[in-house]
């Protein structure tokens, strides 16, 4: 009979790591409906930029108080976990407190995790504060509306109540260790608890009831826990795995430097090799031909698709961007989220199918507008402001490019320009001849 909480918290743990394990082969498996790319090259470089971006925090702090703030919570997130990991072994064996056969040392770690747990929770009501009472512009954009709005109070109020959870599992300890509660050894330090929860707790004076309080915190926290695990892949906070692998994978060639598609490049070069014969028939293409650009994820990389579940709708790319400070409908931020809304919309119709079929919908015109990608001046400031190395740019360029080289649906003006340049080699309409009349005068 003394095992059954033992079976029930080993069959929840056990039936949350495999939903997990399910969630991330889906995830795996959307990233690579995009094409392969190479970026295992300069493995040290990657890890170095790995290390200082995502472990390091390293561009958070360019805005020092969500910078300051988002560390206690990121390194709470971290340390705490290892208590996490003291009440999975409780849970699996009905032990409590297994470490603390570590002495002081346990006694100073876990007084430490309390004080990190504080800082957590105070962070958190901050950025609950930010966003909800001072409106924050960027977090009132109009693509955070609905889930997107909700998604992120859902968190911070999660992780609230994990951190008041965890500060009443260790303030009624404290109490059943003063009452000398049978299975309560003295073991802990508690300075966040002793003077917010142990008070309160200790007023019922009651060992059974209070180790009931011990207890419910105690499942609370861990199921909760569990939970958060499982909610991470429907959530922006997806990025607290994905982080890693996006800064490991980023782009480090300049911001500015844009890759030419190898199809054109090589009919220029044909074009431009005076030993080509201009009436020999092309070579077979290999395969389906490949689409000029990007119309929908499909044609998008891995990377890409990557940085799209990466996203953590934080809008900083959106607040930095020129055009939409101008009032421009382009927000960069909201290109991320809808590539990341068409491929879970395709990922939907991939489950219900066995296969993907066609819903006639692609990601460029029904999720982003032409007004939208024309907007974009290709300045990299979402690039440079993204905490995580994300790149919507790239995205942008891919899908302007299936607009100008599939549909010619460029703007007008772009669409003189790029005539005027294919017949006069230049983007003014004058011919090569006239080009230089004005210096008759």
């Amino acid at each position: 009979m003394n095992y059954i909480p033992n079976v029930i918290f080993l069959l929840i743990m056990i039936g949350s790591i495999w939903f997990f394990t399910l969630n991330v082969k889906r995830l795996i498996r959307n990233i690579k409906l995009g094409k392969d790319i190479n970026r295992f090259d300069r493995p040290a470089e990657r890890w170095k930029t790995m290390a200082r971006v995502a472990l390091g925090q390293g561009k958070m702090t360019v805005r020092p108080i969500p910078g300051i703030l988002h560390i206690f919570v990121y390194v709470g997130f971290v340390l705490i976990n290892i208590e996490v990991l003291e009440i999975i072994i409780d849970g699996i064996f009905g032990t409590h407190r297994i470490l603390s056969f570590l002495g002081s040392f346990y006694n100073g770690m876990i007084g430490f995790f309390e004080i990190l747990a504080f800082l957590v929770m105070t962070s958190c009501i901050v950025f609950w504060i930010r966003r909800n009472i001072v409106k924050i512009k960027r977090f009132w954009n109009p693509e955070m509306k609905n889930w997107p709005k909700d998604d992120a109070n859902y968190i911070l109020f999660m992780e609230v109540a994990f951190m008041l959870a965890l500060f009443t599992m260790n303030g009624a300890d404290q109490v059943l260790q003063e009452m000398n509660a049978p299975h309560y050894s003295q073991a802990g330090s508690f300075p966040i608890s002793s003077w917010l929860t142990a008070p309160i707790i200790r007023q019922f004076n009651d060992i059974t009831f209070i180790t009931i309080i011990e207890r419910a915190a105690w499942w609370f926290h861990i199921i909760g826990i569990f939970f958060f695990l499982n909610y991470l892949y429907y959530s922006k906070h997806l990025h607290i795995i994905l982080a890693f692998p996006n800064t490991w994978f980023s782009k480090l060639e300049p911001k500015g430097e844009f890759n030419n598609l190898e199809a054109v490049t090589n009919e220029v070069k044909m074009m431009m090799d005076p030993n080509a014969d201009p009436y020999a028939a092309p070579a077979e293409p290999q395969g389906e031909p490949e689409t000029f650009g990007a119309k929908d994820v499909f044609d998008l990389n891995q990377v890409q698709l990557l940085n799209a579940y990466t996203c953590t709708e934080c809008g900083r790319c959106t607040s930095e961007c020129p055009a939409n400070l101008t009032g421009k409908k382009l927000s960069p931020r909201k290109i991320m989220m809808d590539t990341r809304d068409r491929l879970e919309d395709i990922s939907k119709n991939i489950d219900t199918n066995g296969k993907f079929v066609d819903d006639g919908k692609t990601l460029v015109n029904d999720y982003i507008t032409a007004e939208e990608l024309w907007a974009c001046t290709s300045c990299n400031a979402c690039v440079q402001a993204c905490p995580v190395n994300i790149d919507p740019l790239s995205i942008i360029v891919d899908l302007r490019r299936f607009l100008v080289m599939e549909q010619s649906a460029a703007p007008q003006e772009l669409n003189m320009m790029m005539t005027n340049v294919e017949n006069n080699g230049a983007p003014w309409q004058f011919n090569n001849a006239d080009r230089l009349n004005w210096a008759n005068d």
